[in-house]
């Protein structure tokens, strides 16, 4: 089923500008939270979300001048400020949704996907659709560069158990969806999963 996604695009899209400008201190966040993923030169991995490709240079890093990088985004901005910035130097940049993603089954060793959750119309659904570009075996690595308290405290609200990145909800979320949950922690300097994909 297809997704109006214009809320998501104007909200992202109007901020795209000064994205950077207003994390300026997430780097090295991005780079510890790709250096757990385990990448091996040569991988192939996506940055699903990856607005204006913050971790497409970790990613590069990571899997060498042999592995394949690619960052998919639904916001044209994101994607213009990844380019405007030379991030596209270092992974291909596609405009796609994450929920339909133009890629071959199991085409890929890993997908990174930094504060993409909250933003999935149909966690499940969207989920084993990530699972089905990722090879058996492949890495799944849900990142956000603060925890799940303070970037509620950050938006004036407070974290409730039903939140999807709660561990209880991610867990079976995750395996319903292809995937086993290999490791979670949830800290006011970074919030990240790992899961595996099963099959």
């Amino acid at each position: 089923m297809a997704h109006d996604h214009t809320h998501v695009q104007e909200f992202f899209g109007v901020r795209a500008a000064d994205w950077d400008a207003r994390f300026p201190d997430d780097g090295p966040a991005y780079a510890a939270a790709v250096a757990e993923m385990g990448l091996r030169p040569g991988d192939s991995v996506l940055d699903a979300g990856c607005g204006t490709g913050r971790a497409l240079t970790a990613l590069r890093a990571a899997v060498g001048p042999r592995g394949s990088v690619l960052g998919a985004d639904l916001t044209p901005e994101m994607l213009a400020a990844a380019a405007r910035s030379g991030r596209d130097a270092v992974g291909a940049l596609l405009l796609a949704d994450v929920a339909r993603l133009p890629l071959l089954p199991r085409s890929l060793d890993a997908v990174f996907a930094a504060g993409l959750i909250a933003h999935l119309p149909e966690p499940a659904t969207n989920l084993r659709e990530l699972a089905r570009v990722v090879r058996s075996g492949g890495r799944l690595a849900l990142f956000h560069p603060v925890g799940r308290a303070a970037l509620a405290a950050r938006q004036g609200r407070q974290i409730t158990p039903d939140d999807l990145r709660a561990e209880g909800m991610l867990r079976p979320l995750l395996a319903g969806a292809g995937w086993r949950l290999r490791s979670y922690v949830d800290e006011d300097d970074r919030f990240l999963a790992l899961a595996v994909r099963e099959g």
